[in-house]
């Protein structure tokens, strides 16, 4: 095979070429940017499910990310994510070793709120991965009001359109099955994962009985659990279109366009300061999947109990201190009021909230804003890990292993939101890393990391105890490189899992 016949993979639409990247190590890595996966969302085609790609015949050239629903650059955002312009917004980004062979297959569900993210972040380019004999696969969705809004119709009361951005997720795990064999991957061994909305994505298809033929394993960092119910998400898609002058319908929203949908959108998400910051953390996402009784049936945590995904393997974790730096924000009064005032305010529950103080009495000393920092990191995420862990317990199946992030940034001392990104993907040499990880984040706890995800995706089961009623282990990534901590990590945040349940 030619150099030049290395460049190109036929998908089931047309011939794509991609480039071909030499890395240090010696191994080799193409990327093939922007493969459409579904027909643009415009016209006729938004608000509406995905449909098939148009078919091409000569050769399309992937050699430049595509359209991201993202519509703007974000300011402030932790991970680079480029806002890219046009209307071919459902694509993937895929990188592979060799379009020969049949490797294994990542598959990431980017993070953002159900707002922003880009799957076309420098940091998750797969080139590390496929220097470990690993295919690589980025997906978009779409996002906001048009991805997870709840539409109704001109001709009656019901939704007509609701979770369209799970509906681009399975349509493009659909088409990584049809198609990734072109590319050097293997559709049996396909693992889905994501970070923070994108792990929330990954318990959602985990959840869903018509993904389980669609992947093998599942990775979650950082998730959070939002099963939006119908009639708050039809509120909300009714204040959008209110705020744009338009009926709250498919007809109506469609009308806007991109940008008048966006500032609508925009005008219901407006920030707040003090100790609005902390209840408006944990009020949820705005956006996210909608349990409607048709694209997601039920909430996810109650599927999983009851053994949907129990056959598929999940590797699950959160950071020590996802939103730490919430501490750096708040108010210096938070620091001088007792802190059980502080805690009724943001816990109504009397149980729930003594519960919490018990179990984390050593932070009482420290303040108010760091044991509320610590409470949001707890209620958002990091019970969800347990949580989940604990109700796939109790189906037997293929088994739930945990783990946390512990290694704290030099630049502001927490273990936070979006800094293990760099170390599962070995990217510490991109120039934005430094921002978050200082001049020198620890390569070796990139190794440990990134080795322990490709060890997974390639079907081995981690080098540590599986979650369990006897045994609730956890394996610590941090400051020592690895640390065993058996049981203990998430000991701060069991007191509001009773708190989840399928309503949540």
């Amino acid at each position: 095979m030619s150099r030049d016949d290395d460049l190109v993979a036929t998908t089931e639409s047309g011939p794509v070429r991609g480039r071909v990247r030499s890395q240090e190590s010696g191994a080799r890595s193409i990327a093939f940017l922007g493969v459409p996966f579904a027909a643009a969302p415009v016209g006729e085609l938004s608000f509406a499910a995905p449909q098939p790609a148009e078919a091409w015949t000569q050769v399309r050239d992937a050699l430049h990310p595509g359209a991201t629903p993202l519509r703007r650059r974000v300011d402030g955002t932790r991970i680079p994510e480029p806002a890219v312009p046009g209307d071919q917004t459902l694509n993937v980004n895929v990188f592979t070793p060799d379009v020969a062979g049949s490797a294994p297959v990542l598959v990431w569900i980017h993070g953002g709120g159900f707002v922003s993210g880009s799957p076309s972040s420098p940091w998750y380019d797969g080139r590390a991965f496929n220097r470990d004999g690993v295919v690589t696969v980025s997906v978009s969705y779409r996002l906001g009001c048009e991805g997870f809004g709840a539409v109704g119709s001109e001709a009656g009361p019901g939704p007509q359109v609701s979770n369209l951005g799970v509906l681009d997720q399975l349509a493009a795990l659909q088409w990584v099955r049809r198609n990734i064999a072109a590319f050097g991957g293997d559709p049996r061994r396909v693992t889905i994962a994501g970070q923070s909305a994108g792990a929330t994505g990954v318990l959602g298809l985990l959840s869903m009985p018509e993904a389980q033929s669609l992947f093998a394993r599942a990775i979650a960092i950082s998730p959070t659990l939002v099963d939006i119910s119908l009639d708050v998400a039809r509120e909300r898609t009714r204040r959008v279109a209110e705020e744009g002058g338009v009926a709250p319908t498919v007809e109506g929203l469609r009308g806007l366009g991109p940008d008048r949908l966006l500032a609508a959108q925009d005008a219901i998400e407006r920030g707040a300061k003090g100790l609005k910051v902390l209840r408006g953390a944990l009020a949820g996402r705005i956006w996210g999947p909608v349990v409607d009784g048709e694209v997601v049936e039920r909430g996810a945590l109650a599927a999983l109990r009851d053994g949907v995904g129990a056959t598929k393997p999940l590797l699950i974790g959160a950071a020590r201190d996802e939103v730490g730096t919430l501490a750096d924000r708040l108010p210096e009064w938070t620091n001088r009021l007792p802190v059980s005032w502080l805690m009724r305010a943001v816990v109504k529950d009397s149980a729930a909230r003594q519960g919490y103080l018990r179990a984390n009495r050593r932070l009482v000393p420290e303040g108010g804003s760091i044991l509320l920092a610590k409470f949001v990191t707890d209620a958002v995420f990091r019970r969800v890990v347990p949580a989940v862990a604990d109700a796939r317990i109790a189906s037997e199946g293929a088994g739930t292993w945990v783990y946390g992030f512990g290694w704290r940034s030099p630049r502001n001392g927490w273990a936070h939101h979006c800094l293990d990104v760099p170390f599962w993907f070995d990217c510490l040499d991109d120039p934005a890393v430094t921002a978050l990880a200082g001049q020198r984040p620890r390569q070796e706890l990139a190794d440990a990391m990134h080795g322990a995800a490709v060890s997974f995706i390639r079907g081995e089961d981690p080098a540590w105890p599986r979650w369990s009623e006897e045994a609730r282990e956890t394996r610590v990534f941090g400051a020592n490189e690895i640390v065993e901590d058996h049981e203990g990590y998430y000991d701060g945040a069991m007191p509001l899992v009773a708190g989840l349940d399928e309503s949540d």
